[in-house]
């Protein structure tokens, strides 16, 4: 049987008015979902603004695919990331249209161009993006994360900034390895005092989440299909969430 974290001792922070208004930023449709679902969804209903950014459509998941293949993966996913946000309930999201797994590889002048201007035109209270470790270690998601860090330096905003951690002992470790998830990098790991923000979602909360996350099926479904519903509504149940680590 596998044993999952008791998530037990977290903390949850139900009035996020604190936040203000929130922009993600992401590398991939489904990231939002995956990382801050239960946090864009609680945001919504509470009435707060949520700008959600993604810098690429996701048509590199399959790298064997052809170029005609990879298009129709892009408008899948785009269609598919819709439906997803519309279940969290937010109507704000801005595409950066850039090439998926090439991030790493472009200038980034202009990306960060336009992510200055989207933090200048919404002006939020706070941000939340990938940390240098981009969670799972994957280029696109350092990549991002430091080109968010670099508008954050030059838009005229001064948000509060958070990155998705991890718990200390994996939430399911044997799942972790058999997904050979962290094969790039693993994230930051926090104790429960170095977290800032711990949403453990449950009932209608935790179903919200998973319902957003199954409308991304390309991406989701031969997961659940493979570990079961309830093996992957406990993976995927807690939301944690830190401050940048200041150097010094």
């Amino acid at each position: 049987m596998t044993e999952l974290l008791d998530t037990s001792s977290f903390v949850s922070v139900p009035d996020l008015t604190h936040l203000g208004t929130v922009v993600t930023v992401w590398a991939h449709p489904d990231d939002e979902a995956y990382l801050a679902g239960g946090l864009l969804a609680a945001l919504r209903d509470a009435g707060q603004r949520a700008v959600c950014v993604t810098a690429t459509r996701g048509e590199a998941a399959d790298p064997h695919a052809t170029a005609g293949e990879r298009a129709a993966l892009a408008a899948r996913r785009t269609e598919e990331l819709a439906a997803s946000l519309a279940v969290l309930g937010v109507t704000e999201h801005r595409w950066l249209d850039l090439p998926d797994g090439g991030c790493a590889d472009l200038d980034p002048s202009g990306p960060v161009r336009c992510l200055v201007s989207i933090l200048d035109e919404v002006r939020p209270d706070t941000v939340v993006t990938f940390g240098p470790d981009g969670v799972t270690g994957h280029p696109d998601h350092r990549t991002v994360g430091a080109w968010t860090e670099e508008a954050l330096r030059r838009a005229a905003v001064d948000p509060l900034v958070l990155h998705p951690v991890a718990p200390l002992e994996p939430v399911d470790a044997a799942l972790d390895e058999e997904l050979d998830l962290y094969a790039e990098g693993g994230p930051r790991t926090c104790a429960d005092d170095e977290v800032d923000l711990a949403l453990p979602l449950t009932g209608a909360a935790l179903d919200r989440k998973v319902e957003a996350l199954l409308r991304q099926r390309s991406q989701t479904g031969p997961l659940v299909d493979a570990i079961g519903l309830e093996r992957y509504r406990a993976w995927v149940a807690t939301e944690l969430f830190a401050t940048p680590v200041r150097a010094g």
